[in-house]
């Protein structure tokens, strides 16, 4: 997709704002741990290259992406730190992974044997395996000792293909103030551990979520994602965190038109806004091709301080809204961010579009250039 760097519409990006909750993170760690940025998904929408040299900066020891094409970008940019891919890649590329030592996952003995071919290569390191366990998140990883016990005594007796480097698991409800599934999930992940002869050099369970409200189940790495990014994992489900997180993303653009539009006109695709009275109405230069959703009718942005309405439907490339008065093409126009007094965040927009501020930030398009402000010095 073409990046429309002729078109006012941005996404600025606070790299303060990232060291700040890198640096916040790492405060609050035991000795020992390490913790993986996790820059999967272009940063969660932040600029993957951006967010990995910040991370870097404020004491991130490695990284975290979710497809090998990711950890490969960041070898090519020159980033050395470990990386682990936390989604399951195909045996045949294997080799790629181990050439550029990058981590993988494994979640069944099925794997390991169908990757062997890729790796007996005499001139490739040994591949860098996470041993998954699925403890209850139901998406990759072992769901019985006996079948773990296995996998592992197939890597161990074949130290020229694997380095077991880590075993990990996910939980499902860390972010929610119901502690009875992630217990169970807890219980489950010990009976793993117990199982196994020894420990590899990451022993690791804790997402943002789980970092911030579990701690004492951190291990000794933690994958440090969503609140690197200022984000509360919980949405509003859990409101106080540890420390401060600083949203890192706004979004804005700016007025392409505006005129009166007389009552009783209507605005948009199947007419489903029409002005009650004369009204001055402003076209903004994004759209649902942006990654600002259609359902996004209905809520507002912010003009000189001001909440604006979004009226009528959400075209491709364009939306329209409702000012209080004339204001000239031009003016500013926040969608997520701050203008005067006035804010509107990443949870409110995900609030109105009934989803999670994840979606919001990663759906929105590479059309839109990312920024950075408040770079390090």
């Amino acid at each position: 997709m073409v990046t429309a760097t002729l078109r006012p519409t941005r996404v600025l990006v606070s790299e303060q704002a990232i060291y700040q909750n890198v640096q916040h993170a790492l405060a609050g760690l035991a000795d020992g741990t390490a913790l993986f940025a996790v820059v999967k998904a272009d940063g969660y929408g932040h600029g993957l290259l951006r967010v990995a040299r910040v991370a870097q900066a404020a004491g991130a020891t490695g990284f975290c992406v979710a497809i090998l094409d990711e950890a490969l970008a960041l070898r090519q940019a020159g980033f050395t730190e470990p990386i682990l891919v936390l989604g399951i890649i195909e045996p045949a590329y294997a080799g790629i992974a181990a050439a550029n030592h990058i981590a993988v996952p494994v979640g069944d003995e099925a794997w390991l044997i169908a990757a062997m071919p890729h790796l007996s290569q005499s001139t490739l390191p040994p591949l860098a395996v996470h041993v998954a366990m699925d403890t209850g998140m139901g998406r990759i990883g072992f769901r019985d000792v006996t079948a773990l016990q296995s996998a592992c005594a197939r890597m161990t007796a074949h130290p020229e293909c694997f380095d077991v480097e880590g075993l990990f698991t996910h939980f499902a409800t860390a972010d929610e103030p119901d502690p009875s599934y992630f217990q169970l999930q807890v219980g489950r992940f010990k009976a793993f551990l117990a199982a196994l002869p020894h420990k590899p050099r990451y022993v690791h369970v804790s997402n943002s979520a789980t970092s911030l409200w579990h701690a004492a189940c951190n291990g000794n790495m933690i994958r440090y994602g969503v609140a690197m990014y200022g984000l509360n994992p919980s949405g509003r489900a859990i409101p106080t965190t540890p420390y401060p997180l600083v949203p890192a993303l706004s979004l804005v653009s700016t007025l392409s038109f505006v005129k009166r539009l007389p009552a009783g006109e209507a605005v948009s695709y199947g007419a489903t806004y029409r002005a009650a009275q004369d009204e001055w109405i402003g076209t903004v230069p994004m759209g649902y091709a942006d990654g600002w959703l259609r359902r996004m009718q209905g809520f507002h942005v912010l003009v000189d301080g001001q909440f604006c309405e979004i009226v009528g439907r959400v075209c491709m490339d364009q939306f329209m809204i409702r000012l209080p008065h004339d204001y000239p093409a031009g003016t500013s126009v926040v969608l997520v961010g701050t203008s005067g007094q006035a804010t509107i965040s990443l949870q409110d927009v995900a609030d109105h579009a009934g989803t999670i501020h994840y979606e919001i930030a990663c759906d929105i398009a590479e059309r839109v250039p990312r920024v950075s402000v408040a770079p390090l010095d």
